[in-house]
């Protein structure tokens, strides 16, 4: 990346204390300082490594360290322009964009390296306030020189920052893609490997992203709020997949303390599954539930608008997907329907599950209904006799009770009093 030295850094010319400097006295002062920059370059890596004597020192191709040429670069580039006219030649300080961006490499912040660039600068001024008092460079110019040496440091970090955010969204963009091959990983369909060789599989990629491997896990299925909606913030640990059609999220030891209330804050505006808690070589089956409860939500036959448990509609989940079966099933059971009116048939049906979940008599059949207990006994005498003695045997009441529960929860149906 190219840069002048410093945006908006006043140079020799109009408006410029510099200016009224004689050009002989001028190069006297930037002559005797480049001279003095290699050895000035040391001395400030040499502080540098004191104040932080973790800092990593890395060589270049040459076998010179990377630090030092930085430092002597910034060093000769900001002397330089006090000799050059304005508009002079570009300075290249991409050095200091490698810095940034390998602090955001290591995942270390940015607050050290520009602490470390302003001990550079302090200790820079000190060096060329000496030499400006050896050859007599007037206050005003030294001023000058003192505010263009801290905005040419706000130069520096600004390449600095352009790396280190580079680096950051390279970093981000990895982990993304690391994160899904992790899911995909997880929930792939196997036949029936060994769960040590599974588990190592999937050690081996969540050692990619630092994702310890959990007991358990649940697979959510997540339905977009809009196409420009931006990823929810499920926290640590919670895996995201966001390029699938339908997002997916895999979320570990899902019955952690604070985890659920978590993923409730997290998920606001989203709707969505989360499956049962599974072991984890068995993310499949969960997402299957997951999957099977988004396509319900999809028709409007479980709420929308929230993270949804498939644990908590397990009645929904076994009943309703396999429609082609309860549908044959229901066609059969009810038979004795078909010659009744809707209004009729549905009342019938309604009376006879609440008969098959309470066996009570009228009373507890009437109150879970809402009617007349002498309603429920002239219902009752319809219903046997349409079914005659098929509503005595346990495996019909069964049926007749499956099928029912399901046209309830299709809304058929109404729901009891409770």
């Amino acid at each position: 990346m190219e840069t002048t030295a410093v945006d908006g850094e006043r140079r020799m010319g109009e408006g410029s204390a510099w200016g009224d400097v004689p050009r002989l006295q001028v190069r006297r002062f930037t002559d005797r300082a480049m001279r003095e920059v290699p050895s000035l370059a040391q001395e400030i890596l040499d502080c540098i490594c004191r104040e932080h004597p973790k800092l990593p020192l890395l060589v270049d191709e040459s076998g010179e360290l990377i630090a030092l040429v930085g430092i002597r670069r910034a060093l000769e580039d900001f002397v330089q322009h006090l000799v050059l006219e304005k508009g002079g030649p570009h300075v290249h300080l991409e050095v200091f964009q490698e810095f940034g961006r390998g602090e955001g490499l290591h995942g270390r912040s940015l607050d050290s390296l520009q602490a470390m660039y302003r001990l550079g600068v302090r200790l820079a001024w000190r060096r060329l306030a000496e030499i400006g008092q050896q050859v007599r460079i007037p206050p005003p110019a030294m001023y000058e020189l003192a505010e263009s040496g801290f905005a040419f440091l706000d130069g520096l970090v600004d390449q600095t920052v352009r790396g280190y955010a580079e680096a950051a969204a390279r970093q981000a963009g990895e982990r993304l893609r690391l994160q899904r091959k992790l899911t995909q990983a997880l929930i792939a369909e196997y036949g029936e490997p060994a769960a040590p060789v599974r588990t190592r599989s999937l050690a081996e990629h969540a050692a990619r992203i630092g994702w310890p491997l959990p007991e358990r896990v649940a697979v959510g299925v997540l339905l977009r709020p809009s196409r420009e909606c931006v990823a929810p913030v499920v926290g640590q640990g919670v895996l995201l997949d966001m390029e699938s059609e339908q997002p997916l999220m895999v979320v570990p030891d899902p019955a952690l303390a604070g985890r659920p209330e978590l993923l409730r804050r997290s998920m606001k505006g989203w709707s969505g599954a989360l499956g049962p808690a599974v072991a984890l070589t068995e993310a499949a089956k969960s997402l299957r539930w997951a999957a099977a409860a988004v396509r319900l939500m999809e028709r409007g036959l479980l709420p929308s608008g929230r993270l949804l448990h498939c644990t908590e509609y397990t009645e929904a989940l076994v009943l309703l997907p396999p429609e082609e079966l309860i549908g044959d099933l229901t066609r059969r059971c009810l038979a004795p329907l078909a010659a009744c009116g809707p209004t009729q048939g549905r009342r019938l049906a309604e009376t006879l599950l609440a008969w098959l979940e309470t066996r009570g008599g009228a009373p507890e059949v009437a109150a879970r209904l809402g009617v007349h207990p002498q309603t429920v006994r002239y219902r009752m005498r319809q219903i046997r006799e349409l079914w005659g003695d098929e509503v005595d045997d346990p495996d019909r009441r069964f049926e007749l009770e499956l099928v029912l529960r399901a046209q309830r929860l299709r809304g058929e149906l109404s729901e009891p009093i409770r």
